[in-house]
Protein backbone atom coordinates (compact mmCIF):
# COMPACT_ATOMS: atom_id res chain seq x y z
CA UNK A 1 0.00 0.00 0.00
CA UNK A 2 0.98 3.36 -0.58
CA UNK A 3 2.88 5.72 2.01
CA UNK A 4 0.87 8.28 3.64
CA UNK A 5 1.42 11.62 3.41
CA UNK A 6 1.16 12.21 6.60
CA UNK A 7 4.00 9.83 8.19
CA UNK A 8 7.16 11.49 8.28
CA UNK A 9 9.58 11.84 5.51
CA UNK A 10 12.72 9.52 5.72
CA UNK A 11 16.46 11.22 4.91
CA UNK A 12 15.99 9.92 1.36
CA UNK A 13 12.82 11.91 0.33
CA UNK A 14 14.37 14.61 2.88
CA UNK A 15 17.14 15.11 0.27
CA UNK A 16 14.94 14.87 -2.62
CA UNK A 17 14.83 11.32 -3.24
CA UNK A 18 11.67 10.15 -4.79
CA UNK A 19 9.46 6.08 -4.48
CA UNK A 20 8.46 3.96 -7.03
CA UNK A 21 5.67 1.61 -6.56
CA UNK A 22 7.40 -2.33 -7.22
CA UNK A 23 4.33 -4.36 -6.03
CA UNK A 24 3.95 -4.22 -2.64
CA UNK A 25 7.36 -2.25 -1.78
CA UNK A 26 8.27 1.22 -2.34
CA UNK A 27 11.81 1.14 -3.71
CA UNK A 28 14.08 3.75 -3.85
CA UNK A 29 14.46 5.42 -7.92
CA UNK A 30 18.14 6.23 -7.83
CA UNK A 31 20.72 6.00 -11.15
CA UNK A 32 24.54 6.91 -11.54
CA UNK A 33 25.43 10.10 -12.55
CA UNK A 34 25.63 10.28 -16.50
CA UNK A 35 29.63 10.40 -17.39
CA UNK A 36 30.38 10.01 -21.07
CA UNK A 37 32.94 6.91 -21.25
CA UNK A 38 36.11 8.01 -22.50
CA UNK A 39 37.86 5.30 -24.56
CA UNK A 40 40.40 3.69 -22.41
CA UNK A 41 44.12 1.35 -23.46
CA UNK A 42 45.87 -1.44 -22.39
CA UNK A 43 47.07 1.06 -18.97
CA UNK A 44 43.32 2.45 -18.16
CA UNK A 45 42.24 -1.22 -18.24
CA UNK A 46 45.05 -2.23 -16.04
CA UNK A 47 44.26 0.45 -13.64
CA UNK A 48 40.56 -0.65 -13.71
CA UNK A 49 41.41 -4.31 -12.55
CA UNK A 50 43.67 -3.13 -9.80
CA UNK A 51 41.39 -0.53 -8.51
CA UNK A 52 38.25 -3.55 -8.83
CA UNK A 53 40.34 -5.95 -7.04
CA UNK A 54 42.70 -4.52 -4.67
CA UNK A 55 41.12 -0.75 -3.95
CA UNK A 56 37.56 -1.66 -3.98
CA UNK A 57 36.49 1.02 -1.45
CA UNK A 58 38.22 3.94 -3.53
CA UNK A 59 36.82 1.87 -6.94
CA UNK A 60 33.04 2.30 -5.80
CA UNK A 61 33.43 5.60 -4.73
CA UNK A 62 34.50 7.23 -7.80
CA UNK A 63 32.18 4.36 -9.15
CA UNK A 64 29.04 6.41 -7.65
CA UNK A 65 30.68 9.89 -8.00
CA UNK A 66 30.92 9.12 -11.52
CA UNK A 67 34.43 10.11 -11.81
CA UNK A 68 36.15 6.58 -12.47
CA UNK A 69 35.71 6.66 -15.98
CA UNK A 70 37.79 9.78 -16.33
CA UNK A 71 40.37 8.71 -13.90
CA UNK A 72 41.28 5.56 -16.04
CA UNK A 73 41.40 7.47 -19.25
CA UNK A 74 43.61 9.49 -17.55
CA UNK A 75 46.10 7.13 -16.14
CA UNK A 76 46.09 5.33 -19.61
CA UNK A 77 47.02 8.57 -21.21
CA UNK A 78 49.32 9.47 -18.71
CA UNK A 79 50.70 5.74 -19.40
CA UNK A 80 51.41 6.35 -23.16
CA UNK A 81 53.28 9.26 -22.51
CA UNK A 82 55.30 8.25 -19.93
CA UNK A 83 56.47 5.00 -21.83
CA UNK A 84 57.07 7.45 -24.57
CA UNK A 85 59.70 9.07 -22.16
CA UNK A 86 61.34 6.27 -20.86
CA UNK A 87 61.82 4.52 -23.90
CA UNK A 88 63.36 7.02 -25.29
CA UNK A 89 65.46 7.52 -22.51
CA UNK A 90 66.48 4.10 -22.29
CA UNK A 91 67.31 4.13 -25.76
CA UNK A 92 69.62 7.64 -25.24
CA UNK A 93 71.26 5.66 -22.50
CA UNK A 94 71.66 1.93 -23.71
CA UNK A 95 72.94 3.49 -26.68
CA UNK A 96 70.69 1.44 -29.03
CA UNK A 97 70.32 3.50 -32.53
CA UNK A 98 69.05 3.09 -35.64
CA UNK A 99 72.67 2.15 -36.84
CA UNK A 100 72.65 -1.12 -34.35
CA UNK A 101 69.15 -1.70 -36.11
CA UNK A 102 70.46 -1.93 -39.51
CA UNK A 103 73.40 -3.79 -38.47
CA UNK A 104 72.46 -6.03 -36.31
CA UNK A 105 68.15 -6.31 -36.08
CA UNK A 106 67.84 -9.40 -34.00
CA UNK A 107 70.06 -7.87 -31.20
CA UNK A 108 68.12 -4.60 -31.32
CA UNK A 109 64.81 -6.71 -31.16
CA UNK A 110 66.09 -8.02 -27.71
CA UNK A 111 66.95 -4.18 -26.43
CA UNK A 112 64.03 -2.74 -27.13
CA UNK A 113 61.71 -5.47 -25.75
CA UNK A 114 64.09 -5.14 -22.28
CA UNK A 115 63.46 -1.86 -22.58
CA UNK A 116 59.72 -1.63 -23.25
CA UNK A 117 59.59 -4.69 -20.40
CA UNK A 118 61.68 -2.15 -18.12
CA UNK A 119 59.52 1.05 -18.63
CA UNK A 120 56.34 -1.24 -18.01
CA UNK A 121 57.84 -2.21 -14.75
CA UNK A 122 58.11 1.85 -14.15
CA UNK A 123 54.80 2.34 -15.11
CA UNK A 124 52.98 -0.51 -12.88
CA UNK A 125 55.32 1.10 -9.57
CA UNK A 126 54.56 4.35 -10.34
CA UNK A 127 50.68 4.67 -12.18
CA UNK A 128 48.67 1.52 -12.18
CA UNK A 129 49.33 -0.24 -8.86
CA UNK A 130 49.64 3.07 -6.69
Amino acid sequence: HPRKESAMKSAFEAMGGTYRQCGDYLVPEIALPDTPRNPIGKYGRMRHLYLKGHRRILYHAMLLDGTLWNHLAEADKTCKERMDMLILGMKETQGITEELKARVSMAWVGAMNNIRNAAEEILFAEVIYA
